[in-house]
């Protein structure tokens, strides 16, 4: 009896992880598998019913979804590199030793804490055409002869935007990465420097690898993490104009809270969960995340 408790013991102890992880993960997740098979209308119940995989042939005809898909891969590609290069220029800097270093690395994470409606929000109102900070001080330095329609153009909605979200995301890449480094022995930098390495040799051969681990995962979580990032698209452009700023997140909540498709909604995020799995499987690979060099 006794070696029996001992056996299913750890499993009584699980139970409540497994049960929260059923409930907020697995339920969820197979429910959109479900909806994706049928048609579900909040406000046309009687055209509900299972449809197999016609929302699936839908997808593949709706010019839409290349279109967002598109508007995705560049918004992903730019958000994650420059999230991911001044993140850790600015790591690098807060690494080191100076004068109110506290005070510096607060501000600089302070982003980090400001949700995402709120930061959407804020930059609305900055790039606000007729009353927005952005326009007041381009036009006091010269820069700009009249107000921009920041969010309204063509050729700036979509940049607008990324500099809003870029502003948000640099934090996580520095405090992730300053927290990397400051593993690294400092011996390794001080025996460099005895043997003649200067601060690029130290950074390429020391640095780098070091950080390597830190920088494969942490991109793959922020690459996961724009990639459905709709709030912030949602509040400042809605997706326009011209669907230029329509990230496959954010036609999937326009499907679903606009045209009430939530059948079709939900094949659009089995589409979108397949290409970060098979995104995340090639790119853990090819940086031989977990492999000794």
């Amino acid at each position: 009896m006794e070696r029996h408790n001992k056996t299913w013991l750890p499993y009584v102890f699980l139970l409540p992880a497994i049960a929260l992880i059923v409930c907020f993960m697995i339920y969820p997740v197979g429910t959109v598998f479900y909806y994706s098979l049928h048609n579900f209308y909040l406000n046309r119940a009687w055209a509900n019913g299972f449809i197999g995989l016609d929302n699936f042939k839908q997808i593949f005809q709706d010019s839409l979804f290349y279109s967002s898909l598109a508007v995705t891969a560049k918004w992903v590609f730019w958000e994650v590199s420059l999230q991911l290069i001044i993140g850790l220029a600015i790591a690098l800097l807060l690494n080191r030793s100076f004068k109110c270093r506290g005070l510096v690395r607060a501000l600089v994470f302070s982003p980090w804490a400001i949700s995402g409606v709120l930061t959407a929000l804020m930059w609305s109102m900055m790039y606000n055409q007729h009353m927005g900070v952005i326009n007041d001080l381009l036009l006091k330095f010269g820069l700009i002869k009249s107000n921009i329609a920041w969010l309204g153009g063509v050729n700036t909605a979509f940049w607008a935007v990324v500099i809003a979200e870029l502003w948000r995301g640099i934090p996580f890449f520095a405090i992730t990465l300053l927290a990397a480094l400051q593993t690294i022995p400092g011996e390794l930098y001080e025996s460099c420097s005895v043997d003649g390495g200067g601060k690029w040799v130290a950074f390429k051969k020391i640095t780098l690898p070091y950080l390597k681990e830190t920088i494969v995962l942490s991109s793959l979580l922020r690459v996961v993490w724009e990639f459905n990032n709709v709030n912030t698209i949602y509040a400042m452009t809605g997706g326009g104009p011209a669907n230029l700023t329509t990230t496959l997140s954010m036609y999937i909540a326009n499907e679903a809270i606009h045209s009430n498709n939530f059948g079709y909604g939900s094949a659009l995020m089995v589409i979108g969960f397949l290409i970060l799995l098979i995104f995340a499987e090639i790119y853990l690979k090819a940086s031989r995340f977990g492999k000794e060099e």
